[in-house]
């Protein structure tokens, strides 16, 4: 994918998550059923996480309900209206050490600091191009401390036909690659967002290009997101 064609939907979806924080964060409270899961290869209490594209800090929340013990907490994304949502509810949570940044990872440098937990959730169908999502997977995994996890979803909406029915045609002046849709978003305000679907092929893709032993691989979240968790081995240093 040429960058002018990149960079024209990354536009699209900051101008939708412009448009919809309020919605996005009122249907967005309770934890995924497959974070549960997770928790039988990522092993509690962890000192960091890293949630890259975290929204409006979710996922946060669910680490802070199952553990006692204080942890660092750096959320990145690049919705400022998301991350004043996610600094509003961690705030319950005297034990989390929350540093929340806007960043536009795809755009801009953001700060690769290491951490024990590092997590990719509902972000990877928002990127455009496979090489910025490989890309991205190997900036990922670069964090990743020693005998520290790596966890990843690609969200499988084209095997649902509730979400075929949400499909907006292209306008004839963008070429985009293959898997990759605008759906449109009915709660509250009307508005698009660019998906791309990561069939099993790419999403095997993904896991080689992060470099890392995987622990667990599955289907959750009523099957419609697939979990890769990986782990660096202890003895091992992030690749240079």
């Amino acid at each position: 994918m040429d960058e002018s064609t990149a960079l024209r939907l990354n536009a699209i979806n900051r101008a939708f998550y412009r448009q919809t924080a309020r919605d996005f964060d009122a249907t967005r409270q309770a934890p995924w059923s497959g974070w549960t899961r997770l928790l039988r290869s990522v092993r509690l209490p962890v000192g960091s996480v890293l949630d890259i594209g975290c929204g409006n800090g979710r996922f946060g929340r669910f680490v802070a309900a199952r553990q006692a013990a204080s942890f660092d907490y750096r959320g990145l994304d690049n919705s400022a209206d998301l991350l004043a949502y996610a600094s509003a509810h961690l705030q319950g949570y005297a034990h989390v050490r929350a540093d929340l940044l806007v960043r536009d990872i795809l755009n801009q440098p953001w700060p690769k600091r290491g951490a024990q937990l590092v997590t990719l959730f509902g972000l990877l169908h928002h990127v455009p191009g496979l090489q910025k999502r490989r890309g991205l997977l190997r900036a990922a995994a670069e964090c990743v401390l020693p005998g520290g996890w790596l966890a990843f979803t690609a969200w499988r909406f084209m095997d649902s036909a509730r979400f075929h029915r949400r499909i907006v045609p292209w306008s004839d002046d963008i070429q985009v690659e293959a898997g990759d849709y605008l759906l449109d978003w009915r709660r509250g305000s009307r508005a698009v967002r660019y998906c791309h679907h990561i069939d099993d092929a790419e999403h095997e893709s993904l896991i080689a290009a992060a470099g890392l032993r995987v622990v667990d691989d599955y289907r959750g979240d009523g099957g419609l997101n697939r979990y890769t968790v990986l782990q660096r081995d202890s003895g091992s240093e992030p690749p240079p």
